[in-house]
């Protein structure tokens, strides 16, 4: 599919990545809105998963590249994702003792569905960040990592005030992003040994405002 499909609006011919950009920007300020007023914040926390699924479905919708590498590196993404998170839950192996609440819909082992595709989606977006920025692949993955661990670390005040989910402790735990590196890394050297073409016109715009929604909402929540 070409960036420059466009979508027939009465009079006007609008460019189809133009308008899905209007879309997740609008979509990612009511969420902030929503999730800031007391009163719709029950709502706006149920809704999270759809966002997620929403996020990546656009994402998905502008990637070129539908081979079997790309299949087997979101299936690597998605299920290391949850096998990771399983044993975390059940264990406190790995990222320390926490538990998911109820709003990020169905679980398997204690852990939402939507987790694995959180992991897909941010190893993903951020990865397509760097393809071209850097040429080693090891440089990129390491640099990869650590994008993943500081998008966690402005995640977790907002997720533990929404109630994705609880720490047994106090405070996050150093463990868990020690964590978040290893298999952030694991999985970006995945990304970068996969053959399929990581040019996706979306990528930037979604990740920008992901990032901006969780800052945004850590400096006010």
């Amino acid at each position: 599919m070409e960036e420059n499909h466009t979508i027939q609006l009465g009079k006007w011919t609008v460019p189809k990545i133009t308008l899905f950009k209007i879309w997740i920007g609008l979509f990612h300020l009511v969420g902030i809105i929503g999730l800031s007023i007391p009163f719709s914040k029950p709502l706006f926390q149920q809704l999270t998963p759809f966002h997620l699924i929403m996020s990546a479905g656009i994402l998905l919708y502008f990637h070129r590249d539908w081979n079997v590498p790309f299949i087997g590196f979101a299936l690597l993404a998605f299920v290391t994702g949850m096998v990771s998170e399983i044993i975390g839950v059940q264990t406190g192996l790995i990222f320390g003792d926490y538990a998911y609440g109820t709003v990020l819909g169905i679980k398997a082992w204690g852990v939402p569905l939507v987790i694995g595709l959180n992991w897909f989606l941010l190893v993903y977006l951020t990865g397509e960040l760097l393809h071209e920025r850097i040429q080693n692949r090891w440089v990129a993955s390491l640099f990869g990592a650590v994008l993943m661990v500081g998008m966690d670390f402005v995640m977790e005040p907002v997720a533990i005030s929404l109630d994705f989910w609880q720490w047994s402790a106090s405070n996050v735990p150093v463990k868990n992003y020690i964590g978040w590196f290893c298999i952030s890394f694991g999985l970006h050297v995945a990304y970068r040994y996969s053959m399929f073409s990581k040019r996706n016109p979306i990528s930037y715009f979604l990740l920008l405002n992901i990032a901006a929604f969780f800052v945004v909402l850590a400096l006010t929540l």
